[in-house]
């Protein structure tokens, strides 16, 4: 096969990573087939591959940006389906360090919608794309090498096997690419581990106008004294998401007596309003997510040519910064500028590249994951005085709306995190804290009578 054939490419995994990789792959090979064991539900149905599609998932501003560069309209088709459109800072309640964030017109703008069906909007744009076909209920084996050094496709464990000019492996936390590698007698990646115990319980709730105040989120993160925290997202057919979670300690219950005494535990009472008033639609579903795990493909000496990991096979997250999905597409458009290059050393180009992608989210999940005294996982000055420099930012932003801003910025993957030093917004923290005072009260948005 000549090196740098580009006839076929294969896409292990049809998920939100997989979908975005084959949109990207399009570009630059004549055929793409995605490969999923799972069969496709109806639109906007669970799958059961995805057990985290029955929980609140956020799209970050950068990811719904990037969506629309690879899919031109798609932000009209989520309207269309229901999505609910928002400022991510206008109309969320964000409450840090004992106070909400200021509030104020931003230009971030957002969808709010279940992960099922923004997996089925992308999934049908992706699908109408004539270069892409899918294979459902198919599963792979391993990998086949042409010669020392080359994949040239796949095994599958019906006997089959499929040949290809590159494969993208995006199958996630259940991703056997190291495996895979192992047996072709390539090295490991190292692998990062950030041990957080977290446990969680959603529920859904029928929403009116009225529930916080028009708002259409309210974001309350655990602190290290209590280690509870919640969200609350508006949703398509007039619904909210609800998920609240715990540190190293009991998930919230599942019944609806014992899942709003949990909310009234928060640091804030924003939830638990309007649990207080809002008729449940169905049963909880609990989830618990041991640890955030990185794999350091970008440090490999050696790695096969026509092979790649991508997605969350590279990089899971904690989810309750809903960083994975605008992980995936920023890292979908690091996979097309790694293409625009010859096939040769396409795996360095895109491990460099993606790394860089992921160093973002990585540094905000783990570095606010590392303020639990229970966690597991490198702790070191730096992280240490970022933490503390981010608490006199939330303090300072209670009431300066440019520092809430460039915060937002940061959390939704749009700047990254050294932006927030920047000695203009530092002179704003310093004077933020130095002339004001706790009140969680004064900086409350309204709440309807």
């Amino acid at each position: 096969m000549p090196l740098n054939s580009r006839d076929h490419a294969i896409v292990i995994g049809a998920s939100m990573g997989g979908l975005l990789a084959a949109r990207v792959l399009s570009d630059y090979y004549q055929r793409v087939t995605l490969i999923e064991k799972d069969h496709f539900p109806s639109p906007g149905g669970h799958r059961r591959g995805v057990p985290q599609s029955r929980h609140t998932h956020g799209l970050l501003a950068a990811g719904y940006r990037t969506l629309e560069t690879l899919f031109l309209g798609i932000g009209q088709d989520i309207m269309d389906a229901g999505g609910v459109p928002g400022d991510v800072v206008e109309t969320g309640r964000w409450f840090h360090e004992g106070g909400y964030l200021r509030q104020v017109k931003s230009g971030l703008d957002g969808a709010l919608l279940s992960r099922p069906l923004l997996e089925s909007i992308v999934r049908r744009r992706a699908l109408a794309n004539d270069k892409i076909s899918v294979m459902e209920g198919v599963e792979v084996s391993g990998l086949k090498q042409a010669s020392k050094g080359v994949v040239a496709g796949l095994e599958l464990q019906d006997g089959r096997e499929l040949s290809a000019d590159l494969i993208v492996e995006s199958c996630g936390r259940a991703s056997k690419g190291i495996e895979w590698l192992e047996a072709l007698e390539y090295a490991a990646p190292k692998v990062e581990k950030v041990e957080i115990a977290l446990a969680y319980t959603t529920r859904i709730f029928r929403r009116e106008p009225s529930h916080l105040g028009g708002n259409l989120a309210a974001i309350i993160p655990p602190t290290p004294e209590g280690k509870r925290g919640g969200v609350i997202l508006a949703q398509e057919n007039s619904t909210w998401t609800v998920t609240l979670l715990s540190y190293f300690g009991q998930p919230a219950p599942s019944d609806l007596a014992g899942f709003r005494e949990f909310a009234a535990t928060l640091p804030a009472p924003d939830i638990a309003e309007v649990l207080c008033l809002a008729q449940p639609i169905g049963d909880a579903q609990g989830m618990r997510f041991p640890a955030s795990i990185r794999k350091r493909y970008e440090h490999l000496d050696r790695f096969p040519e026509g092979y790649l990991a991508f997605g969350d096979s590279i990089c899971s997250f904690n989810p309750i910064y809903g960083q994975g999905m605008s992980s995936a597409a920023l890292q979908a458009l690091a996979l097309g500028e790694a293409l625009k290059a010859d096939r040769h050393n396409l795996a360095k180009r895109f491990f460099a590249q993606a790394a860089k992608v992921v160093d973002i989210p990585w540094s905000i999940a783990v570095g606010n994951d590392l303020r639990m005294p229970e966690t597991i996982g490198p702790r070191n000055a730096g992280v240490n005085f970022v933490n503390w420099y981010i608490a006199k930012l939330h303090k300072a932003a209670h009431k300066d709306a440019e520092l809430t801003v460039a915060f937002l910025k940061v959390a939704n993957l749009l700047a990254p995190p050294p932006s927030v030093m920047h000695p203009r917004l530092a002179w704003r923290v310093l004077m933020g804290n130095l002339f004001s005072h706790a009140d969680p009260e004064a900086s409350r948005p309204p709440i309807p009578a």
